[in-house]
């Protein structure tokens, strides 16, 4: 199985107050005010002018930036160092990328290095037939985090719905933590996929405390079921209850909250892209 370049992407005590505004404070969770854009999300805007797409992001108000590999390559067209010293000028931060772990990954993982990445990730494996067949990625992701390391950065997995569907009466989910080294792989917690599977996000977070270093913050419309990422929905507009989830994700080890939207019901994806900002500004 290939595993595929292009990225797809609390606790009932908390003290969360509506304003009078309807507007969400009281969380104050470190680095939630870094929140961050998964590239994905303007997949048709970005090819046009990666530059200007990239200025009114920062205008958004978006700190950190995660990437995926695209036709035009882990950079958008331009040299590592240069897409860095663009982002520094706008005042965000690519933290990680998606990538295809299966082609060049050495000079991949150099180059992210070189660019200020933190991250690499292996953002897709498809379902599977047997549960031993996400043994094997579990070793590939070890071989895969040892290479990060070397180059002085981090490799993780982006979970879809399979990874939390049981195979052969085995989450993958389980076995892809257990299985891995924690001092080489991480994981990146798409917390609408979780919810598509059906299961409950914060159980999961509470389970491997310290496991999930990254999130995609993504609302879900509807509740789960059969699903293909159009359930998508602007931040808020769904069924997901953000402050209990990311308070919880915070106090299990959270450190980069990713937004990522992948369909766009209530405008172009750019007005998504404000519209979940705007939310994301609202929570801390």
């Amino acid at each position: 199985m290939v595993l595929i370049g292009a990225g797809m992407a609390m606790l009932p005590s908390c003290s969360i107050f509506a304003k009078s505004d309807g507007s969400l404070s009281g969380l104050n969770i470190p680095g939630i005010e870094n929140f961050g854009l998964q590239l994905y999300t303007l997949r048709d805007d970005l090819p046009k002018d990666p530059k200007a797409v990239l200025k009114t992001v920062a205008s958004y108000g978006y700190k950190e930036i995660e990437g995926y590999e695209g036709g035009m390559g882990l950079w958008w067209g331009m040299k590592n160092n240069e897409l860095k010293q663009y982002l520094d000028s706008l005042g965000m931060k690519m933290v990680s990328s998606h990538c295809d772990i299966n082609k060049d990954f050495d000079r991949k993982a150099g180059e992210a290095a070189e660019a200020g990445l933190k991250y690499l990730i292996a953002p897709w494996l498809g379902p599977q037939k047997s549960i031993d067949d996400f043994k094997v990625f579990a070793e590939k992701f070890n071989e895969k985090g040892a290479i990060c390391k070397k180059n002085g950065i981090r490799f993780a997995y982006h979970n879809h719905d399979y990874s939390f569907k049981k195979v052969d009466g085995l989450f993958p989910q389980d076995i892809m933590v257990e299985m891995t080294d924690p001092t080489l792989v991480d994981f990146e917690m798409d917390m609408y996929w979780v919810h598509a599977a059906g299961q409950d996000i914060e159980t999961w977070l509470k389970k491997y405390k310290g496991r999930f270093k990254l999130c995609h913050i993504k609302d879900y419309s509807k509740q789960p079921g059969e699903d293909n990422g159009k359930n998508s929905v602007d931040l808020g507009r769904g069924v997901i209850d953000w402050p209990k989830v990311l308070k919880t994700a915070h106090e299990c080890g959270m450190e980069h909250y990713i937004v990522e939207q992948e369909a766009y019901p209530f405008g172009s994806p750019l007005e998504a892209v404000k519209a979940d900002a705007d939310f994301m500004k609202k929570l801390n």
